[in-house]
């Protein structure tokens, strides 16, 4: 993977974007890390994105509207995509997770780079087909070491409905709209 994305580098005078996709629980963030780390990238997270609403407006939505709400891919495309793409830094303010809506008052600001990593689920959405190089994969071998991985990063109260609230959209989004013939590189993370 760490090859691949280095020699689209060196083929173009321009930044390229890398998408990690996958489901919840499957090590996009920290492969993300370690790429940025090996080649010099900045790192983008689409959980700061956000739009799917509070958790019983979510509850509500039908498999196909939550894939549809997840992200707001329209503001991560204008506010930091497209700006980084062009040579200019991206400012944008992250969903407020501390009061589970609305937009934190902090802000995070990326500077150009030649590579460009966009991590999280539903991060590799059609509408964003267009400015990504190389969109990628994330799975683990079984669901038994995803579900071990999100009990150790959520605290147990959360986990209670976890499964129920986020495993159907993601159900959805990799079988009807970003299968796993759709991406450049399939990484299995044990």
């Amino acid at each position: 993977m760490i090859s691949r994305i280095a020699d689209v580098m060196k083929k173009t005078d321009r930044s390229i974007l890398v998408a990690l996709d996958g489901r919840s629980g499957t090590g996009k963030s920290t492969i993300a890390k370690k790429i940025a780390e090996r080649l010099g990238g900045v790192g983008i997270n689409a959980d700061d994105f956000w739009a799917g609403g509070s958790n019983e407006e979510w509850d509500k939505k039908i498999p196909k509207e939550k894939a549809e709400t997840a992200i707001d891919w329209k503001r991560i495309k204008t506010e930091v995509l497209e700006p980084l793409l062009s040579g200019s830094s991206a400012t944008w303010h992250p969903f407020n997770w501390k009061a589970g809506k609305g937009l934190s008052s902090n802000v995070i600001q990326r500077n150009p780079s030649p590579l460009i990593i966009l991590d999280g689920a539903y991060s590799t959405r059609p509408e964003l087909q267009d400015i990504i190089d190389i969109s990628i994969l994330i799975e683990v071998p079984d669901d038994v070491k995803r579900r071990a991985r999100l009990a150790e990063r959520e605290n147990e109260e959360y986990m209670k409905d976890w499964h129920k609230r986020w495993d159907v959209a993601e159900d959805y989004y990799f079988s009807q709209v970003r299968q796993r013939d759709l991406f450049d590189m399939i990484i299995s993370n044990p």
